[in-house]
């Protein structure tokens, strides 16, 4: 959902620069700012966002565009790079506990961040290469959530813990582990 949000913003700001032939500092400056405004509302460190925004515009006023490219790509381009370049370009695997110790993760974010979906769909991936996934709904504050990890849990054939048996997380942690056989568990 973060990243819907920032791209959707991204579109509106480089929509206004696909008619020039070169980028302003000006151009530069106001893409960044919806850029860096995107960024803080996904909860992304300021200090990050400064960093990240500096390079962009370094790298963007005054770039000539590439063959084939219009400026609003060309700085979409510049901010892909450096997305990729703070985020990484390599994908690592999960550490994992070996044979049948339990792993346990825990998924913590801002509301509407797309934690639930995720976690459904890596307890899903986790499934097909052979784990034993257990999704255990901790926010009891918020029943539609829980009903949401449910139905997506579902969706991807894995065992949701029954979170009706407490309202108190340290009770509900304590009956999670307890019902947890010595197999792979997320």
């Amino acid at each position: 959902m973060a990243f819907e949000s920032l791209t959707d913003k991204l579109q509106n700001v480089f929509k206004k620069l696909r008619s020039k032939g070169r980028l302003t500092e000006e151009d530069v400056k106001l893409a960044l700012k919806e850029v860096k405004m995107a960024l803080l509302e996904a909860d992304v460190n300021f200090k990050v966002v400064k960093q990240f925004t500096k390079s962009v515009q370094e790298q963007a006023i005054g770039q000539d565009v590439m063959n084939g490219l219009n400026p609003g790509q060309m700085v979409i381009k510049i901010v892909n790079d450096e997305l990729v370049k703070l985020m990484g370009s390599e994908t690592t695997d999960l550490p994992l506990r070996p044979g049948n110790e339990i792993t346990v993760f825990m998924m913590a974010g801002l509301q509407g961040a797309g934690k639930t979906t995720t976690v459904a769909k890596l307890a899903g991936k986790l499934k097909s290469k052979g784990r034993k996934p257990l999704l255990v709904a901790c926010d009891v504050y918020r029943p539609a959530a829980i009903t949401q990890l449910q139905v997506n849990g579902e969706r991807q054939g894995v065992e949701v813990f029954p979170w009706e048996t407490s309202r108190n997380l340290w009770t509900l942690r304590k009956q999670q582990l307890s019902m947890q056989k010595p197999t792979s568990r997320m």
